[in-house]
């Protein structure tokens, strides 16, 4: 039986201080299982989506245990280790340890590229409770002989599915291979592919296994919308969206999905020109710009943000309102941890994609991983018959995944309503935006 409240998980009272001041009562259920097997010192195998709550699922279990260590980290000594795929996540999980960990003596440092290793090697001289790094920059500390493995307790290996993305599994293979066998070890990833088992497989010794949803189901409170629309149109509907979306609700944030670093930038260039309040975040930006990016529109003075796929995977920004895919992602996957970043936290999201002449391929993957349609809403301004069309027959757009006429959105009135939340979706506008379409 799961438990109701945090009271009832037996976390040290220096924790609970600190989640009942953020007005934290209930775990979510991935915190609800997790928290207790990992506070007894198994090794997990955690299967939950994005959005879910997993951080806190194993920095708290891994703070209580800590806790209850008499001594003082000793110089160089590291006692857990942290791996995450990027720096915004590597920087955000290490908030959380900090967070929860205000009231305890508990030292917790960073490693990850970009930027000087410098302070990073400094912490690490110092002795840390727990260390959260990325792959890469952790090798190359190792590599130089700053980093001495044979003191941890606990290995965490957060978002192991994108890890295989990015081509780090070869890394982590090599920390693993360094790192004590008598240690406990927790996994955690969004989908549980061939690869990413094979993987888990080799960590883990008699895990206990968590699994929150099913591993390519998206959150049933995302709103999600198909937007047929050809290439040279794609940024006037962006405008339409995003301009509509201002009418109805100035403060809702909305994070805009590019496929490569030029096209976000180039993206967000064009939006700051029509007056929008827009970023962007990508690989080409230093560490310090994308963090300066991040904190200003998790404050809502940037509106909207426009990011690559290795970019986005660590924003945790709980009010995004909508994703809007503007470019379809090359890995079907992808879509369901981009969209993942809306309907956080139990709230409502919405999602578009939108899909032009050189999209059908990627549409049909997106649409197999989610083994359901995306509704369609043939009602927008810029609609595109023949973009639709083929898509919706075999002869024209190569194989369909499921054949038959795309059917409208189910919404009364049609459209992706941007509208407030608090009042009723109003529909689109029955004219093109003119300055959008004299451009």
């Amino acid at each position: 039986m799961f438990q109701s409240s945090f009271s009832s998980l037996d976390l040290p009272v220096e924790i609970e201080r600190v989640l009942a001041k953020k007005g934290y009562v209930t775990p979510s259920p991935i915190q609800a299982q997790a928290i207790p097997v990992v506070a007894e010192g198994s090794d997990l195998l955690a299967c939950a989506q994005t959005g879910t709550g997993k951080t806190a699922a194993f920095a708290l279990p891994m703070l209580t245990r800590l806790a209850k260590i008499q001594t003082r980290v000793r110089r160089r000594e590291i006692r857990s280790l942290v791996l995450t795929p990027t720096r915004e996540l590597a920087v955000q999980v290490a908030e959380s340890f900090q967070l929860y960990g205000a009231n305890l003596s508990v030292r917790v440092g960073l490693a990850f590229g970009g930027v000087s290793q410098h302070p990073q090697v400094k912490a690490i001289r110092n002795g840390l409770d727990v260390l959260v790094a990325t792959p890469g920059r952790l090798l190359d500390l190792a590599n130089q002989g700053h980093v001495d493995f044979s003191s941890i307790q606990i290995f965490v290996l957060d978002e192991a599915d994108r890890m295989l993305d990015m081509g780090f599994i070869p890394d982590i293979r090599k920390i693993a291979s360094q790192l004590p066998t008598q240690r406990q070890t927790l996994f955690f990833s969004a989908t549980l592919e061939p690869e990413v088992s094979k993987l888990a497989q080799t960590l883990l010794r008699n895990p206990a296994e968590i699994r929150i949803a099913p591993e390519t189901k998206t959150a049933d409170k995302i709103d999600q919308t198909l937007l047929f629309v050809s290439q040279s149109k794609k940024m006037n509907l962006l405008r339409d969206l995003l301009s509509e979306s201002g009418r109805n609700d100035p403060k809702q944030l909305h994070l805009v999905f590019s496929r490569t670093k030029h096209g976000a930038k180039k993206l967000a260039a064009s939006l700051k020109k029509d007056g929008f309040r827009a970023d962007d975040i990508h690989g080409n930006k230093s560490q310090a710009a994308r963090q300066r990016s991040l904190k200003l529109f998790r404050e809502g003075k940037t509106s909207i943000l426009v990011a690559t796929d290795v970019a986005a995977r660590g924003i945790d920004v709980k009010n995004i309102g909508s994703v809007i895919n503007y470019d379809a992602p090359m890995e079907p996957e992808s879509y369901v941890h981009r969209i993942g970043r809306t309907a956080r936290a139990g709230a409502a999201g919405r999602a578009v994609l939108f899909c032009s002449e050189g999209d059908m391929k990627q549409l049909r993957g997106i649409e197999k991983v989610l083994a359901q349609k995306i509704p369609t809403d043939r009602e927008h301004p810029l609609f595109d018959e023949k973009v639709a069309a083929l898509y919706e027959n075999p002869s024209r757009g190569g194989k369909s995944s499921g054949g038959g006429n795309r059917r409208s959105s189910p919404r009364s009135g049609g459209g992706p309503r941007f509208a407030g939340r608090s009042g009723p979706r109003k529909p689109w506008a029955g004219r093109r935006n003119k300055r959008a379409e004299s451009r």
